[in-house]
C-alpha cells in the first residue's frame, strides 16, 4: 500500500491562515505520507518572499518525495514584462525547475503537468499537445500493478454544485488520452473546495465500462475557501492498494484547532473489484 498526502492552494501571502498551517504540519506527520503531492498556487502574488515562506513550509512537512506543479498564482499577474517573458523564473529559484515531471513512490507512478497560461489565460489553465505527449512519455515503462495518477493544479471535471466552474479549454482531448494511457488517478486543486468522484460524472468518453478517479483539494491554508467550503481548509490523504484506491477528506475544525477526517470514499481500480 501507498499512501500520499494532497494539499493544494496554500497561498502564502495575505490569505495564508498560520494557525491552519500549524495544524497541517501537525496532521500531516499524523496520516504518515509515503510521498506528498502539492497541486499549485503556493503563493498569492507569486512575489519572493511568498515563494521563500512556501518554500520553508513544505520543507517542515514529513521528509518523503514531493510532487509540486505551479498554479496560477505562482506567475505575476500585475508584472507584466515579468509575466510575458520570465512567468517561472521565482517558482524555478525557489521550489522546483522542473515544470512537467514524473515520479515513482511505491506504487504510484505521478505525471505532474503545468496547467498554468501566463500568456493566454490569467485564471484558467491549458494542457497543450506536448504535455501529453510527456505524459504518454512518462507512462509508457510503468510496471504491471502501478497506479497512473496525473496531478494538474486546473480542474479538468466541473465541481457537482451551483457555482458552475469553467474547465480547462481542450479538457475532453486530455480526458481522452488519459483514458487511453490508462490513468487511474487525476488530482488537483484551484477550486478551492473538494470534489472526489468519477470522471463519468461529467464526460462520458469512449470506455463506459470504468472513468477516471478525480480527486479535487480545497484550500489546505488560505482564507479562501469557496462552496460547501467557504473559510474552511481541506486535505485529502489517499491509500493506493491492489484493489482499490481510498481517499479520506480532512476538515480542519476550529474549536479543535486540528485537522480530522470527514469522510472517506472508496473506488476500485481497473480492472478490480473490492469487497464491500
Amino acid at each position: 500500500m501507498t499512501r500520499l498526502l494532497h494539499i493544494s492552494d496554500l497561498h502564502f501571502g495575505p490569505p495564508f491562515l498560520p494557525r491552519v498551517g500549524e495544524a497541517l504540519v501537525r496532521g500531516a506527520a499524523e496520516a504518515a505520507p509515503d510521498g506528498i503531492v502539492v497541486s499549485g498556487d503556493l503563493t498569492q502574488r507569486a512575489r519572493p518572499a511568498q515563494f521563500e515562506a512556501a518554500k520553508a513550509f513544505i520543507d517542515r512537512l514529513p521528509d518523503v518525495p514531493k510532487l509540486i506543479v505551479p498554479g496560477n498564482h505562482d506567475v505575476a499577474l500585475h508584472r507584466l514584462w515579468e509575466r510575458w517573458f520570465h512567468p517561472y523564473a521565482l517558482y524555478r529559484r525557489h521550489i522546483d525547475d522542473r515544470l512537467d515531471l514524473a515520479m515513482q513512490i511505491g506504487d504510484v507512478r505521478l505525471v505532474g503537468l503545468n496547467s498554468t497560461s501566463p500568456r493566454r489565460a490569467i485564471s484558467n489553465g491549458r494542457i497543450d499537445p506536448k504535455q501529453l505527449e510527456f505524459c504518454r512519455e512518462s507512462l509508457a515503462d510503468v510496471p504491471s500493478g502501478t497506479a497512473r495518477v496525473v496531478v494538474a493544479h486546473h480542474h479538468f471535471a466541473p465541481a457537482p454544485d451551483y457555482l458552475h466552474d469553467e474547465t480547462m479549454p481542450k479538457s475532453k482531448r486530455a480526458m481522452a488520452t488519459f483514458q487511453k494511457l490508462g490513468v487511474e488517478m487525476i488530482l488537483g486543486g484551484h477550486l478551492h473546495r473538494a470534489y472526489i468522484g468519477n470522471s463519468l460524472d461529467f464526460y462520458p468518453g469512449d470506455r463506459r465500462d470504468r472513468g477516471i478517479t478525480i480527486v479535487q483539494c480545497g484550500t489546505s491554508t488560505s482564507r479562501r475557501g469557496r462552496g460547501r467550503e467557504k473559510e474552511k481548509n481541506s486535505f485529502n490523504v489517499i491509500e493506493v492498494e491492489e484493489r482499490e484506491f481510498r481517499i479520506t477528506h480532512w476538515m480542519y475544525f476550529d474549536e479543535l484547532e486540528a485537522f480530522r477526517p470527514q469522510s472517506q470514499h472508496r473506488f476500485p481500480r481497473r480492472g478490480r473489484e473490492i469487497a464491500i
